[in-house]
């Protein structure tokens, strides 16, 4: 990586640049991801269980596009852009609900069975030489993996296995290590919806780092006490960041939480692991649940964040208290963002037109930046 000059000192090796400020601000900026990344890169649009039923949808915006997800007769998931191949209306307008067997358009009821075919419409059967075959919805590449529905919008998708994959092997140095937490299998036990007025690369950024942990982490710092050193847990491959010897579980004051999931292993046991997957899925593992959140870009300065907490079943059945739990990464979440916030504006100063530096403890974000710059070409 390239080394930054400092406006008055001499090079200093140890500091590289970041991305310019404009890459915060920009709105043409902010379309190139849209086309160049958002809509080419697999990309966690929700959890497969909350399209618990045939005739479930769930509506998401991806890459400038609104995409429909629906669950089918056959209780496969399936996506398709949302947009009646007539006169182009928006088939769903609700961000989530139930079809009853199909999916009608509200403007000229051209209508859509849940795998997408066009099975009827005004006047269609008149219209002899009308191909139907050809007339259904636009489908979306589509996967399952970790009970998480991914979808691509690009006509190619990229290899799933060389890109989501491969991101949770490489920072856990192990491709079997994640099926120990056998999330696919979790259930959510809280949801909470963030909207974060501040650009989406600058939430990455602030995840891949602890190099801020002790100065507005004190919570996460109490449980996890290497973080106060400024090394995030991604800074090396297969490290898990340990318990505090005084510490039962991964709760807000640091007392017991649930009983280890069954699959985690003792290696594994007493410790916290955090995963980026680009563009925009954070996954963070500890002993008894996972949280998993799923960024939704909005514009260059505003993100939605969905961030889920993750138990076995039978916790979630045996009624016990999640709020211990769920209150230190939500604490975890509320200071992260705020910083976010607090940085977002300044990324139109002059001050910032060229960009900051990252020190040593952060130099694995410039990988990160790389990704950015080569996909959007600047």
């Amino acid at each position: 990586m390239s080394t930054v000059e400092i406006p008055g000192q001499q090079s200093a090796s140890s500091l590289i640049p970041t991305l310019p400020g404009s890459h915060y601000t920009d709105a043409a900026i902010f379309e190139l991801e849209q086309s160049r990344i958002f809509q080419t890169s697999w990309f966690a649009a929700a959890r497969s269980s909350d399209l618990a039923k045939p005739g479930s949808f769930r509506k998401v915006e991806v890459g400038g596009e609104s995409v429909l997800l629906v669950r089918g007769r056959d209780r496969g998931v399936r996506a398709f852009l949302n947009v009646c191949r007539h006169r182009g209306a928006q088939l769903c307008v609700e961000p989530e609900g139930a079809l009853r067997n199909k999916i009608q358009c509200p403007y000229h009821a051209w209508t859509y069975g849940l795998d997408g075919a066009l099975i009827a419409a005004p006047n269609l059967n008149s219209m002899a030489d009308v191909n139907r075959d050809r007339l259904g919805l636009h489908t979306v590449s589509l996967r399952e993996w970790l009970g998480t529905i991914w979808i691509c919008l690009a006509d190619e998708p990229p290899s799933f296995a060389d890109t989501v994959e491969a991101a949770v092997t490489a920072r856990l140095g192990d491709p079997a290590a994640i099926d120990g937490w056998a999330i696919d299998t979790l259930a959510v036990g809280r949801r909470i919806t963030y909207d974060v007025k501040a650009n989406w690369k600058l939430i990455v950024e602030n995840f891949m780092e602890c190099y801020h942990c002790a100065t507005i982490h004190p919570e996460l710092t109490e449980v996890l006490p290497e973080f106060a050193d400024g090394y995030a847990a991604q800074y090396y491959v297969g490290h898990g960041a340990a318990f505090g010897d005084d510490v039962s579980g991964f709760t807000v004051d640091g007392s017991a939480g649930f009983e280890t999931i069954a699959g985690v292993d003792a290696d594994h046991d007493r410790r916290y692991y955090a995963i980026t997957v680009n563009p925009q899925v954070f996954i963070n593992l500890v002993p008894d649940h996972v949280i998993f959140h799923r960024m939704y870009p909005v514009a260059a300065d505003r993100t939605i964040v969905e961030c889920d907490w993750l138990y076995p079943q039978e916790v979630l059945d045996s009624g016990r208290d999640l709020d211990r739990s769920v209150e230190l990464f939500h604490r975890v979440n509320q200071q992260d963002f705020d910083a976010c916030e607090r940085t977002q504006p300044a990324m139109s100063s002059r001050a910032y037109a060229a960009g900051g530096v990252l020190v040593p403890s952060e130099h694995h974000i410039g990988e990160f930046r790389d990704w950015v710059a080569a996909a959007i070409g600047h």
